[in-house]
């Protein structure tokens, strides 16, 4: 995974998106260009990469060699280097500690130094998970993973490490997980990233950072549950009238456990006496504990004045997930006008025509009326 971020600016970029999420197969590597003229690293085949230097890769037989990249990756290891997990996976009772190690490999053929530490995560608005924007200190399980020690490494004044790796080496690099004894039984979220640290200079510079995703469980009672908040219902007529409106309902589905779940988001509407039913539904793969995501369900309504709905939200299993426990779903209703407004506007020039030709009618029987008694007048009187 590679994200960007301005240097200076980090509330106003997105938080950096973690490499080892669990439908990715490997963390991938990031990239940054380097001063023109070197060459950049090959990493083995199979690993992969990202660079963040423009253009699309594929430069002209007569154009300028391109600048030199730095490439790295971090993922999952054992004592014998990086292996096959694509996160690290933990459950850990209070008060208790695990051990774990990842590998931080530069590709490139310069050295580059990184920082390497942990953060909580979290759910973007687009159902991504995340990190913490740099910078941001964690204070739930992304504050309890310590990174180190390494040789040659120094200590990271925001937490974490400052590590020099050479060109085309590997470093393994501790992690060591510490639960709190008072910590609240479930998940709890976090991630290890490495950030490449770049030398001072003048203009803008960007911060780029991969990462392995931490799933980190406490061990006691577990609560699947969810429950929709803030529903809001619109309706948005139709200026055909023989097609429906479309009622648009948003949600923020809230996960009201303590550990994270996919979501199935199920709206149903109805008219006066359950007439002219409709439904429809979306899927968020997953709302972790405590936090809420925002959705938004167009439904095609037929325009009765009136309609009445209701949000069901049902939690499900996520990937190699154990959930030892019930799957609780949350539900709330709601109401709306449905006014037919176009359909109205269609009787009204119905009704208008109807008149019209009613008038001219009249108007046109009146005149021959007006004609017949003028002629029979001028008879009488001849």
């Amino acid at each position: 995974m590679t994200t960007t971020s301005l240097r200076g600016a980090r509330r106003a970029a997105p938080a950096l998106v973690l490499a080892a999420l669990a439908a990715l197969v490997c963390a991938p590597a990031a990239a940054w260009p380097g001063p023109p003229g070197a060459v950049p690293g090959t990493p083995p085949t199979g690993v992969p990469t990202a660079a963040d230097a423009p253009g699309d890769g594929a430069p002209s037989d007569d154009a300028a060699a391109p600048p030199a990249q730095t490439t790295w990756a971090l993922r999952p290891a054992g004592a014998e280097g990086a292996d096959a997990r694509v996160s690290l996976r933990h459950e850990v009772e209070p008060g208790g500690a695990v051990s774990d190690v990842v590998a931080l490999t530069n590709f490139s053929a310069r050295p580059a130094t990184f920082a390497v530490y942990a953060s909580d995560g979290l759910i973007t608005d687009e159902g991504l998970f995340d990190l913490l924007a740099p910078g941001d200190a964690p204070s739930d399980g992304g504050a309890w993973i310590a990174v180190g020690p390494v040789e040659g490494a120094t200590a990271r004044p925001d937490g974490g490490i400052l590590l020099d790796v050479p060109a085309g080496e590997t470093v393994l690099v501790p992690v060591e997980i510490r639960v709190p004894a008072n910590a609240t039984p479930g998940d709890h979220p976090a991630g290890v990233v490495a950030e490449l640290v770049q030398g001072e200079g003048g203009g803008v510079q960007l911060a780029a950072r991969v990462g392995v995703r931490v799933h980190l469980r406490v061990a006691g009672d577990v609560v699947a549950r969810l429950e929709p908040q803030r529903v809001t219902a619109t309706y948005t007529p139709s200026w055909n009238p023989f097609a429906p409106g479309t009622v648009t309902v948003t949600v923020d589905v809230a996960n009201a456990g303590n550990v994270r779940v996919g979501a199935d988001t199920a709206v149903r509407v109805e008219g006066p006496w359950g007439v002219a039913s409709a439904e429809a539904r979306v899927e968020q793969r997953e709302v972790l504990p405590g936090q809420a995501v925002p959705t938004t369900v167009e439904i095609p309504v037929a325009p009765l004045v009136r309609a009445w709905g209701e949000v069901v939200v049902t939690p499900g299993v996520v990937g190699e997930d154990v959930v030892d426990g019930p799957l609780q779903a949350g539900s709330a209703s709601f109401a709306l006008w449905v006014v037919p407004w176009s359909q109205l506007a269609l009787l009204a020039a119905v009704v208008g025509l109807v008149l019209l030709v009613r008038g001219l009618r009249r108007r046109s029987a009146r005149i021959v009326q007006a004609r017949i008694d003028a002629a029979v007048a001028a008879a009488t009187a001849a």
